[in-house]
């Protein structure tokens, strides 16, 4: 669908006429604000984190939410696809090169502890004029939870364990700070343990059905 399309058919939903203007001028002027609900999912490599929030991305479409998915390292995936040959098949994560390029070099080396998240930030500062849901599932370092409830005082997050689970990580990369650091938060504001695909699905239906009924809503 061409962006005009979208806009127009916002207009016939939550978004009315003066904002719909607004996205068809591509001004992006900032109305009213609606209630945003953002979740962050954190976990070891293999918990299930991409899973659980394909899920929860679908029951809040059907429910007549608009969900978005969204990665806090999206730019690093960038890089390797774009600049140093990864092909791109999320089956075939460079995990060596995203530790390596987020911690030692970006963090590290540039001293840019931020950049990840304020470039996330500004994606949720797009995409709120178009989604009212977002699931965040790659939550993994305590500076990330700290960062994103003082700017998101709302969000919620959910650490998923998947015990005795081989992730097929090499013993350098399973003692790397980005999966391990997680284990130290003790502020989750839920957590579930990852035993069968059932069980990670109904926990996410109760986590969302507890969050909508704070809101009034059912889900």
């Amino acid at each position: 669908m061409s962006f005009i399309g979208y806009a127009v058919m916002r207009i016939k939903t939550k978004l009315g006429w003066y904002r719909a203007y607004a996205l068809l001028t591509r001004s992006f002027i900032c109305i009213e604000e609606e209630k945003m609900k953002i979740y962050l999912l954190a976990g070891k490599a293999g918990c299930g984190k991409d899973l659980m929030g394909r899920y929860m991305k679908r029951q809040y479409d059907f429910a007549g939410h608009n969900a978005c998915i969204l990665h806090i390292t999206t730019p690093l995936y960038e890089y390797a696809k774009n600049y140093f040959s990864w092909n791109g098949n999320m089956a075939n994560k460079p995990r060596e090169f995203l530790q390596e390029m987020g911690i030692e070099v970006i963090q590290k080396k540039l001293g840019k502890k931020d950049f990840l998240i304020n470039r996330l930030c500004e994606d949720i500062d797009i995409l709120k004029n178009f989604f009212d849901v977002f699931i965040i599932t790659d939550g993994r370092l305590l500076f990330e939870f700290e960062e994103l409830k003082r700017r998101f005082l709302d969000i919620k997050i959910i650490h998923i364990i998947r015990e005795n689970y081989d992730n097929q990580l090499s013993d350098e990369e399973r003692q790397h700070v980005t999966e391990v650091e997680m284990e130290e938060y003790k502020d989750y504001d839920y957590i579930v343990r990852n035993t069968s695909k059932e069980r990670l699905f109904s926990e996410a239906d109760k986590i969302m059905g507890l969050e909508e009924k704070e809101e009034g809503e059912i889900i």
